[in-house]
């Protein structure tokens, strides 16, 4: 019964995909593998591995030393960014101060957590991404950065068969997407 409800689901998928309105071959975005490389702060630019997981919803990066602090009014975080560069296999690091952009509660099997997130731009392919970031300590992890679904969708089309296919190459003149300026999907939100 499963299976054959299974197939079912899987059938209308796949029918639905192909009827989407999008003929085969005729999308102009870039597709994207499931693991890409990009620098962080074109002024910074340590190559890293991202990982684009459609599963998160905010993207998060690696810090280390959080710790909030008032700024005329206003919320700060600061943290420590440390990283191995991917191009020279060195472990470098950098301490960030941004406004925090929002605070994030994140339930999962742990818990609740709390966490900062701040806006950080990266570079990939030859386009500067401004998006926001969790930030927490990732440094157990395989990738250091994670990009979420907010992230992926001004990119183009993820495929989870492929892997770095862009190479970071901004400089100050490359395009910038903003984050302000961007339209979410509805189920994404802000």
């Amino acid at each position: 019964m499963h299976k054959v409800m299974g197939g079912a689901l899987m059938a209308g998928l796949v029918t639905a995909l192909l009827s989407s309105g999008v003929p085969a071959g005729d999308d102009d975005r870039k597709v994207f593998g499931w693991v890409e490389k990009a620098t962080i702060e074109e002024t910074w630019g340590p190559e890293v591995k991202v990982k684009l997981d459609s599963g998160a919803l905010t993207s998060s990066m690696q810090a280390e030393h959080i710790e909030e602090f008032q700024r005329d009014g206003e919320d700060w975080v600061r943290f420590v960014v440390e990283v191995e560069d991917e191009s020279t296999e060195e472990v470098v690091s950098r301490t960030f101060e941004r406004p925090v952009f929002r605070k994030l509660i994140l339930t999962g099997a742990g818990g609740q957590d709390r966490r900062p997130a701040v806006l950080m731009t990266m570079c990939i392919g030859d386009t500067r991404y401004e998006e926001q970031f969790s930030l927490e300590d990732r440094s157990d992890m395989n990738y250091p950065v994670l990009l979420g679904r907010r992230t992926i969708q001004e990119l183009g089309l993820l495929d989870v068969t492929r892997t770095f296919e862009h190479d970071p190459g901004c400089d100050e003149d490359s395009p910038l997407q903003s984050h302000y300026e961007k339209e979410l999907d509805d189920d994404i939100g802000i």
